[in-house]
């Protein structure tokens, strides 16, 4: 049996070569960085069965005025890249109906719902099951007339089993003591997870690779060609023939598969956070202040905030008045946070235009498979992502229904 080669080594590589493993394969996983360090390493941690509501909403075009026309806000196209973003925005907001938003939300519920007991079953095998911890997901409001159980989103999660609670800005208090007293209202999603180190669960993850006898190699993907019955991956250190293949590289995915002829209408959306070593305030669950559109949590580093949605040119230097904004939106949260150092950080998630990612085979290429444009929902849809992809690697069945993630469903 030959091997199996991961372009991508953040955790939906990762968590991909862990269930291919296991199934008796031989597994190289490749990147240009260390293991779960890149856009792996900078989400807000929040691992929940039920973040399945989709970006594009019922809508959602009458808010984005006012969303481009403050750069306070978490939305930001930067001038030079309207004529790409331009009709890829169209797709995005064609896709904002109420039967496409249930559908969308369907197939991401697919993913996520075995988030926390995939994580847990890999971290333990680990012996490091404490990273991921139980949690809330709460999302506050300063208007509590938009705290609705009838809101689409909430209304949707409810409908796929999440327990969801609304409470007033003493059942709030009761649950996040630190948050500010501006929230007067809160949807309590409970039976969540919540990563206490993101970028340590990626290392641990792939030494547990290692450990099983995988190969983890640091080094820059140069190329990809079928030749004969086999796949030749070209990199910075050498060259490797494949029996498959699996493109996990996230957004750099789309560069790496174009000279195949492979075309999608895959973005490079760019997202920061600022982690705050010392604090001294903490918060008890993953929070989200909705107006901000930022989601608060205490980890092992500190306070981290993390949010925005940035487009521009996949290798255009980080914004510098970050910073200052997310200390802000910090306060916003927890008025008693501290200005102690900060780290601040910029990742590119890989995002389609329906908040689907592309999993499966490509027509015509055996033994290629996709498994990358998670957005948002990397984290969380990793482990779920891995189990798919790795069945249909070894010719077995996932399980689900793999026509809403299909890679070239664009056209």
């Amino acid at each position: 049996m030959g091997e199996t080669v991961i372009i991508g080594a953040g955790v939906v590589g990762i968590c991909t070569a862990l269930s291919l493993i296991e199934r008796g394969r031989k597994v190289r996983l490749i990147d240009r960085d260390a293991p779960g360090q890149a856009t792996s390493y900078g989400n807000a941690g929040v691992v929940s069965p039920f973040s399945i509501a989709p970006h594009s909403s019922p809508g959602l075009w009458k808010a984005l005025p006012g969303m481009l026309s403050d750069p306070r806000k978490p939305l930001r196209v930067r001038p030079e890249f309207w004529p790409r973003m331009a009709p890829w925005g169209l797709r995005f907001l064609a896709n904002g109906t109420e039967v496409k938003f249930r559908k969308s939300a369907a197939a991401m519920r697919a993913l996520c719902a075995p988030s926390i007991e995939l994580y847990r079953r890999h971290l333990e095998a680990a012996g490091q099951g404490g990273l991921i911890a139980d949690s809330y997901y709460i999302h506050a409001f300063r208007n509590p007339d938009k705290a609705s159980l009838d809101a689409l989103g909430f209304k949707v999660r409810a409908e796929h089993g999440a327990e969801l609670e609304l409470v007033g800005p003493q059942g709030l208090q009761a649950v996040e003591p630190a948050v500010s007293k501006d929230f007067k209202a809160a949807i309590l999603i409970k039976g969540q997870g919540r990563a206490l180190s993101p970028g340590r669960i990626g290392t641990v993850l792939a030494e547990r690779v290692a450990a099983l006898g995988g190969i983890v190699e640091r080094a820059e993907v140069k190329g990809l060609a079928r030749e004969g019955e086999t796949w030749t991956v070209t990199t910075s250190a050498g060259v490797h023939e494949a029996e498959s293949v699996v493109m996990a590289a996230g957004a750099w995915s789309r560069a790496l598969l174009a000279p195949l002829g492979l075309r999608l209408p895959l973005m490079a959306e760019r997202g920061y956070h600022i982690e705050i070593s010392d604090p001294g305030v903490t918060l008890n669950n993953s929070f989200t202040d909705v107006e901000a559109t930022v989601v608060a949590s205490s980890m092992e580093g500190g306070m981290r905030v993390a949010g925005t949605a940035e487009f521009g040119d996949i290798d255009a230097a980080p914004d510098p008045e970050r910073e200052a904004i997310f200390r802000k939106l910090a306060r916003g949260i927890c008025p008693d946070v501290g200005d102690s150092p900060a780290k601040v950080w910029m990742g590119r998630r890989p995002t389609l235009p329906d908040s689907l990612p592309a999993l499966g085979g490509f027509p015509g290429r055996p033994g290629l498979y996709a498994a990358f444009g998670h957005s948002h929902h990397g984290l969380m849809m990793a482990p779920k992502t891995g189990e798919v992809v790795a069945e249909l690697v070894t010719g077995g069945d996932p399980g689900i229904d793999m026509a809403p993630y299909a890679p070239l469903r664009f056209g």
